[in-house]
């Protein structure tokens, strides 16, 4: 498919699952970042014309990264009507969430823990509003090296663009005419207060990643597998203890 009829693919997917839902939703819910997934993936959202609810969750946010969120929010209100814009500020509830837990401290959980506020104000205001959250994750983090919090932007009810790699994404984001800083944008999954980049702590790019996933003879396909398997017991089934009969 060309990026066009992908667009088209997508949003009536998400229309028809919403459709063939036994208590349909009326409205959905997703959390925007500024970066090129969630901005596609709301997009490709409000396109149903479905009540679309696009929110703004800044924690201790680098201020050209929430800028970008708040862009997109305007750009989405200004192209479709059925768009409504939320900003969140979630710095205070942090705050009180890394002292009250003090004593448990560790930065990679509380990184974490960013990701899993956002996805709990999500389904807040899905439940407020008969809503579904869509997911913004992609082939390459869902699928591929499990670069997602666990119950954090894992947490969704349906994924429009887990099938497609990074480039794949990109390619609808101009299909779609989004703002050209955030297609510009280095990605990042927002969790820590350095605003360091999602290349800078996988080690290498999306497409390298996606190379590596697909060719078994990659020179990176080695560094792939490492961080996939570091990550597979989020990709996999939770365990479950089988008794005998």
């Amino acid at each position: 498919m060309n990026p066009n009829q992908k667009v088209t693919f997508i949003k009536d997917w998400i229309l028809n699952y919403v459709n063939s839902m036994p208590k349909k939703a009326e409205s959905l819910v997703i959390g925007i970042s500024g970066g090129i997934d969630s901005s596609v993936s709301s997009t490709l959202s409000a396109m149903t014309g479905l009540k679309t609810i696009v929110l703004s969750m800044p924690i201790k946010q680098k201020s050209v990264q929430h800028d970008l969120s708040l862009k997109h929010q305007e750009w989405l209100k200004q192209n479709f009507k059925n768009v409504e814009g939320i900003t969140v500020e979630l710095d205070s509830l942090f705050s009180t969430f890394e002292n009250t837990l003090k004593d448990f401290n560790n930065l990679h959980g509380m990184a974490n823990s960013r990701a899993r506020l956002r996805m709990a104000t999500l389904y807040q205001v899905a439940a407020a509003n008969n809503g579904i959250v869509v997911g913004t994750g992609n082939k390459v983090e869902d699928f591929g090296v499990g670069f997602y919090t666990k119950y954090g932007d894992g947490g969704v009810d349906i994924s429009p663009i887990a099938d497609c790699n990074k480039t794949e994404v990109w390619e609808l984001g101009k299909e779609l005419k989004i703002l050209q800083e955030i297609i510009d944008a280095p990605p990042t999954d927002g969790l820590w207060d350095d605003g360091r980049t999602d290349e800078g702590q996988l080690g290498l790019s999306y497409k390298e990643l996606e190379e590596a996933m697909e060719n078994e003879n990659s020179k990176n396909r080695e560094k792939y597998i490492q961080i996939r398997n570091a990550n597979l017991h989020k990709m996999d089934p939770i365990p479950v203890c089988k008794i005998p009969s």
